[in-house]
This record gives structure tokens, sequence and C-alpha cells, in this order.
């Protein structure tokens, strides 16, 4: 089996790949939020940062009055085999302090970079590791202190707001708690212990320490506390003694002050029979020992999380699309298979799979037998229209036998007036192609990280289109030309030639009947009337035939033909600036190729030690 040291080092060194991914709300929030941590919670003036300074062994943390810790400090503790001692912040990754009052001086920066020289608050955390032979394998959260009013130049907030922010960590059920409380105070009154048995009632994660042993009034002690009589827990109370102000003040060595700890428990006549449970290393191995048991508990659910959200990104960079090979072939190849998956959803659109190409059945269904209602044949062929156009069409002599010449003139012009409604049904099936080009880019996921690529398509279909729309225009208007090149001879053989007779005609009477009558030219009217409706019968049909095989035909067969031909005479370059990703998804991409690293990495360290 693994080690203690190695298993929690293990931990730390995730927990730190981690904040340099993206701190706790960032990208490897679910998986630090796994690994077990220990947060230190106490009120103000409890003596937290001593308990911090003396299981570190160094003099690094900020002092003074009212609330000093004022953004989170996530400091991981990292044994060395020997060395110079030296500390780390995340935020300055290559600057190593070996002066300790330096990182003091920077926590104390960084805290004013966030909040300002003011006493507000941030959750943002700090981090900083600390590399010492004379340290655990430890992850230790410091927080603010817990205040009960708030003071000048603090918000009437502040009280509540480092209230939920320490909660936001203790509540978690991997975090353990360091409840510090003063001896000097009664147990009762404890904020970290009321704050503690809210979050966890039975005391499973919670450990107790009570500071400042030494300034107790002279004749009482903290024995029911230590021994567990006054607030029991399910893991022993540990008592600290802090340096004194004046030890402080003197810089003190903090290997010094640990002596004298050890000495004043050794010694002491109400707490020697405790000495070997007392004092900040015997903590710190505590902690660290415990740290170890949880971990490898959590081991087999922290293992399930990082398989499952493995499958999550590698699934995620599915539907993104993976980074392109640098080669020719492997750019042309991405380029031709992105416009398949184009292709393959136009035609999924045009043949019903999709919605849309029902829009063109729409135009052919409604639109075109709409339009062609609407033409003005009841004004073309109005009597006085007609006897205009037949006049016309006689010149200076009458017609012997039927006004042929005035058919054909009238046949010919109203045949004219089926070139819009043909052209407009063109025009209206080309909007539709070119819609669904747009949806489909859209719809295509290969084609959202390639704008220009998705632009180059989009120029190529609609150029296409284009095309396809001009042949589709000279056919229709074409087969109306063709209407009016040739009358079906067989429809005016069978209308009657004889005028129509009045009621009082006599047929031995002279035949002096006006054929420019009215009733002769309302059935003029009539008979043309009846070839046009014949021909808009037939123009109804094959209109629509032409713009399908014209456009809607070409659209499925050979939308991108010209681009691939073009597209496979491109160089290199010009191959790579058309597979120009789009920042914004590169960026992301790049941060789930990060995630994935560091979790595969994780579940591959964790293999490699938890069950050695």
């Amino acid at each position: 089996m693994a080690t203690m040291e190695s298993l929690i080092g293990l931990v730390n060194r995730i927990q730190r790949a981690c904040t340099v991914l993206g701190d706790h709300g960032g990208d490897a929030s679910s998986l630090w939020e796994a690994l077990p941590s220990v947060a230190v919670v106490g009120g103000q003036s409890s003596g937290k940062s001593s308990v911090l300074e003396s299981v570190v062994g160094r003099d690094f943390l900020p002092r003074g009055s009212g609330i000093v810790t004022r953004r989170p400090l996530v400091l991981q503790l990292h044994q060395t085999t020997g060395g110079q001692d030296y500390a780390e912040f995340l935020h300055a990754p290559r600057k190593r302090f070996t002066d300790f009052a330096a990182v003091r001086r920077e926590i104390e920066a960084e805290t004013d970079r966030i909040t300002g020289k003011t006493k507000a608050i941030s959750n943002m955390p700090i981090h900083l590791s600390v590399y010492s032979p004379n340290v655990v394998n430890l992850t230790l959260i410091d927080l603010p202190g817990l205040t009960k009013v708030a003071v000048e130049g603090q918000a009437e907030s502040i009280v509540q707001d480092i209230e939920n922010m320490v909660r936001s960590y203790v509540e978690k059920p991997n975090c353990i708690i360091l409840a510090i409380s003063p001896a000097n105070q009664d147990i009762a009154t404890s904020d970290a212990i009321k704050l503690a048995r809210e979050v966890d009632p039975t005391g499973e994660r919670t450990f107790g320490v009570v500071t400042k042993l030494d300034l107790m009034d002279q004749g009482t002690n903290a024995l029911d506390v230590l021994e567990g009589r006054s607030y029991r827990l399910q893991h022993p109370w540990v008592g600290i003694v802090n340096r004194s102000q004046a030890e402080i003040n003197k810089n003190v060595d903090m290997m010094a002050a640990r002596q004298k700890e050890r000495e004043y428990f050794q010694n002491s006549p109400d707490y020697s029979h405790l000495s070997h449970k007392m004092g900040a290393e015997y903590l710190a191995k505590l902690l660290s020992k415990h740290l170890e048991q949880v971990i490898r508990a959590r081991i087999p659910s922290i293992i399930a999380m990082i398989n499952k959200t493995i499958d999550e990104l590698e699934a995620e960079l599915d539907r993104m699309g993976r980074p392109i090979g640098g080669d020719q072939g492997a750019q042309l190849y991405t380029i031709l298979d992105m416009c398949r998956a184009f292709d393959r959803i136009f035609k999924e659109h045009l043949e019903g799979g999709r919605p849309g190409g029902d829009k063109i059945y729409g135009v052919f269904d409604n639109q075109l037998p709409a339009a062609l209602k609407k033409l003005p044949f009841d004004r073309h062929l109005s009597l006085n229209n007609v006897k205009r156009v037949i006049s016309e069409a006689d010149g200076y002599q009458p017609h012997l036998i039927a006004p042929e010449q005035g058919y054909r003139r009238l046949i010919d012009s109203s045949l004219h007036y089926f070139k819009g409604p043909a052209e407009a049904s063109v025009d209206a099936v080309h909007f539709v192609l070119k819609e669904l080009v747009r949806r489909s880019i859209g719809e295509t996921e290969e084609l959202k990280r390639f704008p220009t690529l998705q632009s180059d398509i989009s120029a190529a279909a609609n150029e296409a289109l284009e095309r396809f729309r001009e042949d589709g225009r000279k056919t229709v208007l074409r087969l109306v030309d063709m209407e009016a090149s040739y009358l079906t001879v067989e429809f005016f053989r069978k209308l009657p030639t004889e005028p129509e007779r009045g009621p009082k005609d006599d047929k031995n009477a002279p035949q002096n009947i006006d054929r420019y009558g009215d009733g002769h030219l309302r059935r003029i009217g009539a008979n043309v009337a009846a070839y046009i409706g014949m021909v808009c019968d037939t123009l109804r049909n094959t209109v629509p035939k032409a713009i399908v095989f014209c456009q809607v035909r070409e659209a499925k067969r050979a939308l991108l033909n010209r681009f691939y031909a073009h597209v496979g005479s491109k160089e290199k370059q010009q191959l790579s600036a058309m597979l120009d990703e789009d920042p914004s998804l590169m960026e992301k991409r790049d941060q789930i190729v990060k995630r994935l690293e560091l979790y595969k990495s994780a579940r591959n360290e964790i293999d490699s030690v938890a069950w050695k």
C-alpha cells in the first residue's frame, strides 16, 4: 500500500494542478471538491495564525488587530527530504521565496490587490505552497476570523459575509474542520464550535483545538475540554501554546517555540499526562494521518468521478472537433468531410428529414396557382380590348372568314402574362434554397469551429444556386415562349366558324351580319380565354417540373461540385486559412484538453500510488 506521505503529497499535487487550471470555481472545481482538505475556522484573535505558523514552523502570516485574514489562504505543505525552506505563490509561479518575511508582505500585497487597502473581504483565495523538511504533507485553508460586530470602515453585512464565506468551505462533505477556540473563553460560546456543530452535527469531520492554554487564570485549566467532558468530539482535542506577543516581537525562532511548547506540556502539572497528544507538531501529524485515511476511503469514489468526467470531456471534444493535422492531406480530408456533412444535412432539409423543404412545395401548390389566378385576363379580354386588337389585326381590309391574326395577337399578348408568375416561382424557390443553405451550415456541428470555412461554403453554395436560378429562369421563360410559338390547331378546329344568328334572321335573307358585332367579339374573347386556360393548366404542371429539374435537383446533385474542384487545387497555406478556427472555440477546446490531461494524470497517479 502507498505511504501516507505519498498519498497526501499526490493530493497536494492534484489540488495545485486544479488551482493552476482555474481555482476552485474554475474548470477543475469538481475534482478539487472531491479531494479532502482542512479548513481552519475560528473567531478573531482566537490564535488561528499562531496555530498555522506552528504547524508550518515559520513566521509568515500577517498580524494585527481586527480582520487580518481578508481572503482565504490555501496553504499546501510539501515535505521535502532536505534543503532550504522556500515558498511559492500561484499568482507568481516563477518566483521562489526563501525569506518568509517577504511571504508575509506578498500576502498583504495580494490581499490589497483585490480588496484594496480597506477592511473589506473577498472570497477569491490566495494559493501558497511551502516546501520544507519540517512539515507534513497537508492542505490547510486559512479563513477570515468569525466576528460578531462590524467596526468602523466595514460594511454592516461583514458579519454575515464572513460566516457565509466560511460556511461555503466547511459545508462540503470532504472538508475537515479545524475548529480553533481560545482556552480563556467558555467553549459554549466558541464561534468555531457553534458553526462546526451546525454543518457537522456528528463531529465526524471536526477536530477541536484549544489555544492560549498558558494564558488561563491561575488555578484553572482546560482539562474538561481537552478530555472531552465539556464537549465531546469523535476526534481528540489538541492543546496549543502560542508564542507570546513579546516572543513574536523578538522574532523568536519557530523551532525554538516548538521546543518551548513541548517543555510546557511535559512540565505542566495539569497537562503532563496528555503531553504526548498536545502541541502543534502532534496536531499536524494527527491531521495528516486522518487526511490519509479519508483519502484512502474516498479513492474509489474519486476515481469514479474522474472516469465520469473524462468520458464527458472526451464526448465534448468529439462534439467540438479534434485538432486538425498539419499536413495538406489531412486538411483537405477535413474540409471535404465537413462539406459532406453539410451536404447531408442540406439534403435532409430538402427530402423531409428536417423542416424547410416543404416550403418549395408551398410555392408550387399555393404561390404559383394564386399568382396565375390574379393575372388580368378579364381586363385583357374585355369587349373593348378584343375589338381593338381584332380591328388592328385586320388593317384596312376586313377579314374574310375568321380573324386569325386577331386571335394570334390576343393569345400571344395573353401568354406574355405567364412570364411574371413563372419567374416569381423561380425566385421563390431560390430563396428557399438559400435559407436551407444557411440553416444547414448552422446545423453542421463540424463547421461551427471554422468561421472562414463556413463563409467559403456559404459563398460557393449561393454561387451555385444563382447559376441554377438562371437556368431555371431561362427554362420557364422558354416554356412560355414555346406555348406562344405554336398554337394547338385542334383546339381551334373544334370552334364554330359561323357567326351567331339573331332570332329574326331568315336563312333566305341577305347575310349582312356584322362580324364585329358584340356577340361575335364576346365569342372570340371566350375562345381565347378557353385556350389561355388550357395553357395555364399546362404551365401549372410544367413550370414546377422545370424548377425542380433546374434548381432543386441540381442543388441536391451538384451544389458544391465547383467548390470541390476549387479546394482540390489549393495549396497547404490556403487550406490552413480555410481552417482558421473561431478563437473563442479554440480557447474553449484548449481548456477542455487541459482539464482532460489533468484528470487523466490524476487518475494515473492515483492508480500508481494508491495500490502499491
